[in-house]
């Protein structure tokens, strides 16, 4: 069954780490992290609703100013997610170009952006292009078990890393797929239309099976009205699956906490995207860097039990070596490698 997440990398493994999802059948993408995205056209920029960055060290957040710049006097909202002291980083960041001619703007180009603390709480500020991007602070709302985002369709969570900063881990789910057997319409008479939403809405909110359902539509022989209970369609014509999962991870020291961390957020990920910066020659620098290994890498995916494991943000040391990085990354996550210390 087809999902409606659709990730792919920005860049080389050799470039700045960053993942664009695009959703199937909707005119919206997510993104994480915004280091160096010019290879990024704007069509697919205009597409974001929300971006995600791990931290603000310039690979994962310089492209920001792509963003604003492309966004700039179109009338929409783009929600940003960081850890602690992010909301200081969106703002200083503003704060350095000069803003005094976007008052006339015929729209209102506008951040949201969110910053996660470990408490479990999102604090949130505004950024509005017609005022200059002067901070409004906003309410606070609570974020339990680091759930950032949860729509409809899918949920995209957090975990605190240590990277000798605050960085943050994400994971994308996508809820239960909940598609309709065409078929077994035809044979019980019923039409498709925007009835079907309201049945698939009705069934992610755990309506009970007596809930009726009303159907209705209109053809050559006139209007039509039957009612259905929810039990019945649930049984009859709706097929279920569960979706898909993507995690994504960098910028994280090896060792125990950090782990169990990756561990929790990406169990049985169908795609993890995880930083292989240095090979295992190399443990001891990447140790010094707060970054991880090939063998690390691989290591955590086999732990995660991950389906498909995509590793980046390769070091430029090793520029024309990169087969030996996917062989390493290879062997400890098909469990040929002996576990890293």
């Amino acid at each position: 069954m087809t999902s409606i997440l659709q990730p792919f990398l920005v860049n080389g493994p050799f470039g700045d780490p960053s993942v664009y999802v695009d959703f199937r059948f909707a005119r919206r993408a997510l993104l994480f992290d915004v280091g160096d995205i010019q290879s990024l056209p704007a069509r697919k920029i205009l597409r974001l609703t929300h971006i995600f960055v791990s931290h603000a060290h310039m690979d994962h957040f310089m492209g920001l100013d792509r963003i604003v710049r492309i966004c700039l006097g179109r009338a929409r909202t783009l929600a940003l997610f960081g850890p602690q002291e992010f909301i200081d980083r969106v703002e200083h960041k503003l704060a350095a170009y000069t803003w005094n001619l976007v008052q006339g703007y015929a729209t209102d180009f506008t951040l949201e952006a969110n910053e996660w603390r470990p408490s479990g709480e999102l604090r949130m500020a505004r950024f509005r292009c017609r005022s200059g991007f002067k901070r409004e602070d906003l309410p606070s709302r609570p974020a339990a078990d680091g759930v950032l985002l949860d729509e409809e369709n899918f949920r995209v969570l957090a975990t605190l890393l240590d990277h000798r900063t605050a960085c943050l881990g994400f994971a994308l789910e996508e809820k239960q797929h909940i598609n309709i057997w065409k078929n077994r319409l035809t044979e019980l008479g019923l039409p498709t239309g925007p009835w079907l939403n309201e049945l698939k809405a009705a069934v992610r909110h755990g309506d009970p099976d007596d809930t009726k359902v009303r159907v209705h539509w209109t053809d050559r022989g006139g209007h039509h009205e039957r009612v259905i209970p929810l039990g019945d369609l649930r049984r009859d014509v709706l097929r279920f699956a569960t979706g898909q999962k993507i995690a994504y991870i960098v910028d994280i020291v090896y060792h125990a906490d950090n782990v169990q961390r990756v561990r929790r957020l990406a169990h049985n990920a169908d795609c993890l995207f995880i930083e292989a910066v240095f090979l295992h020659r190399d443990a001891d620098h990447a140790a010094r860097k707060y970054h991880l290994t090939t063998r690390q890498a691989g290591a955590l995916g086999r732990a995660c039990g991950a389906r498909r494991l995509v590793p980046m943000h390769f070091s430029a040391r090793y520029a024309g070596d990169e087969a030996d990085i996917y062989r390493e990354v290879e062997e400890a996550f098909s469990g040929n490698a002996p576990e890293p210390a």
